[in-house]
């Protein structure tokens, strides 16, 4: 050791002593929170960060993680894969976080999680439900959402049961996430003896939707099931209807679960009747009671995402707190071996860092443009 990094220790610890500071003290961990910030899908990445940080104030009131507080570290890669790496890269070099809440969109949680999962950085995704997330062997890759082969069967099962749909158009917006749903779809209607009378692909940021509302009419469609986000499915339902096929059934997924898709239809006559995937809103469990009336009572309500990255904080904090370490690895065997309460109800994963418990169910819009859970058909 050299004098000089003795004597500038020395006077560290003199100085620390002096102010009555442990010169031991723990630095702050950080968590990345990614998602898309801005662009036609900001509204999910505002419910990450206003979920992601509650949580983390929360905890942080609580004394933080083995006592160091969590800092929340913002990452916007507006749903496109390169910025998703760019943005990985970023918190993992630059930044330092420990682990990560995040990303949104499938296609870019795939290639992000590559770059954590060989910097050791453990992440929990609130909304990518495309299988391939926690099928590549990422030891340290979780979700708090269920999986597209889960929630394709809700889907398929009610346009059959409940719907009785005869002639479906299954459509998709060509994105891992959209595409990838439509398919887990299709494959549960035609397991049910239904096969579409149309399977067709959009361009995501596309506005006109003329040429695929007369490939539906032609079809004959009494249903129309899209694949993707409420930025192509609130042009799209609203092209139907005032191209004159209002008696045909609008359903989609948790890519919609946004006040967003009111917005993009061009008002709530649109969304009326329009049903949806999502997971069993966790706004009306009694876990999430007290968090919920402070989100309202701040002006907020805590739609969509909002409880599910919550829960992720959670997760990442219970993690790193279990294990009293801050290596992402060890987080992660802890989390595979240990239940987690959260705001969402008591979480338990498997060893691919899947839930073991996944709970779809599925939703109606209003005319009021609100969604309302549907009651389980038996």
């Amino acid at each position: 050791m050299s004098q000089t990094f003795y004597k500038k220790g020395f006077l560290a610890l003199a100085v620390s002593a002096a102010l009555g500071v442990s010169a031991f003290a723990q630095a702050d961990i950080k968590f990345g929170v990614a998602g898309p910030m801005t662009g036609a899908n900001a509204s999910f990445g505002e419910q990450y960060m206003r979920g992601a940080q509650a949580a983390a104030d929360e905890i942080n009131a609580k004394g933080g993680v083995n006592g160091e507080k969590i800092v929340l570290v913002k990452g916007d890669d507006a749903c496109e894969p390169k910025q998703a790496v760019a943005v990985a890269n970023r918190m993992v070099d630059q930044d330092k976080v420990a682990g990560v809440v995040g990303h949104f969109c499938s296609s870019s949680t795939i290639p992000a999680s590559e770059v954590y999962s060989d910097a050791g950085v453990i992440a929990i995704t609130p909304g990518s439900t495309n299988p391939a997330v926690t099928e590549r062997g990422l030891s340290a890759m979780f979700r708090m959402c269920g999986r597209d082969d889960q929630q394709g069967i809700v889907a398929g099962d009610y346009i059959v049961d409940v719907l009785k749909g005869k002639k479906v158009a299954v459509l998709h917006d060509k994105d891992t996430y959209g595409q990838g749903l439509a398919d887990a779809t299709k494959a549960q209607l035609t397991k049910r003896g239904v096969t579409p009378v149309l399977y067709e692909g959009l361009t995501r940021g596309e506005k006109d939707f003329s040429a695929v509302v007369t490939k539906i009419r032609a079809a004959g469609a009494d249903i129309v099931y899209f694949g993707g986000l409420h930025p192509e499915a609130g042009p799209l339902v609203r092209q139907l209807r005032e191209q004159g096929l209002k008696d045909v059934k609008f359903m989609s997924d948790d890519g919609i679960v946004t006040d967003e898709l009111v917005t993009t239809a061009g008002g709530p006559q649109y969304v009326d009747g329009v049903y949806m995937t999502f997971g069993a809103d966790p706004r009306m469990l009694p876990e999430s009671k007290a968090v919920v009336e402070q989100f309202r009572k701040s002006g907020y309500e805590p739609e969509g995402y909002t409880l599910y990255a919550y829960a992720s904080v959670q997760t990442l904090a219970a993690g790193f707190t279990g294990a009293k370490s801050t290596k992402g690895e060890d987080a992660a065997k802890w989390l595979k071996a240990n239940a987690v309460k959260t705001v969402m109800g008591e979480k338990t994963w498997d060893a691919k860092g899947d839930l073991k418990v996944s709970d779809y169910v599925v939703y109606q819009w209003d005319k009021d443009g609100k969604y309302h859970q549907l009651e389980k058909q038996k």
